[in-house]
């Protein structure tokens, strides 16, 4: 929270993004408390998982679980729309059909369930190109925008898309937080195969927002039972990397 503090004010644009940053700050000071994950935590990273798999018939259950325990649909939904940034559209699609089929089952039987907030109105004046930069350094723990990588400079494009949609359009939605949306992140990259640099990134990531080391060890443990036993041993060891460094 100091670190918000701290820093100066970049006029009516700066004053937006600290604004609608704000889910991450409340992270901060929420999260640490928990000694594990609770059980909305625990639905999100399943579904994120599942989604990202294409397990629908597991998806379908652990979908029904997270509404049964109060999870709300537009909640729900959030999840599934954030996968797609990760896991890609085709997998998010089926993951929201069959989330569409699981409400229309329930509402058949009579099953009444919270639709949940919406996300608050953007700010007109927000820099998107400069919320998303300076979301990306708070969630790998900078105070500021670093210079530009040489990735960056190779692909101009790519890191436009990045900031400017990734880290602003999904992350600007305060439907969840930030600790959920990375919590979603690294179910996804934990599942599938070939991901452990970007995973790396996103378990730090998570801690940064808040979620803590026993949180982090209670995801690999939801992760066993949901994903192969390779990415699970994967996730773990890069998940000992990034604490090492901690």
């Amino acid at each position: 929270m100091r670190k918000y503090i701290k820093r100066k004010i970049w006029g009516l644009t700066a004053i937006c993004m600290l604004l609608v940053a704000s889910p991450l700050m409340a992270d901060v000071e929420t999260t640490n408390a928990a000694s594990g994950l609770d059980s909305r935590q625990k639905s999100i990273v399943e579904i994120s998982a599942f989604t990202a798999t294409g397990q629908i018939d597991h998806l379908k259950h652990a979908l029904n679980n997270a509404l049964d325990a109060g999870m709300a649909k537009n909640e729900i939904e959030e999840v599934l729309v954030h996968v797609y940034a990760y896991a890609g559209f085709p997998r998010s699609f089926n993951g929201m059909m069959a989330f569409m089929g699981v409400m229309d089952e329930r509402k058949a039987r009579g099953i009444i369930d919270e639709i949940g907030k919406e996300a608050s109105p953007i700010p007109a004046a927000l820099n998107r190109d400069e919320y998303g930069a300076r979301v990306r350094a708070q969630l790998g723990g900078l105070d500021d925008v670093p210079p530009p990588a040489k990735w960056q400079e190779f692909s101009p494009v790519i890191d436009k898309f990045l900031k400017e949609h990734l880290f602003a359009d999904l992350f600007v939605r305060d439907i969840l937080s930030f600790s959920d949306r990375e919590l979603a992140t690294v179910a996804v990259l934990a599942s599938l195969p070939g991901l452990e640099g970007p995973l790396g990134f996103h378990l730090g990531a998570a801690m940064n927002t808040g979620l803590s080391e026993q949180q982090m060890y209670d995801f690999i443990k939801v992760l066993d039972r949901v994903v192969e036993q390779g990415q699970v041993d994967s996730a773990n060891a890069v998940l000992k990397q990034v604490l090492s460094r901690r």
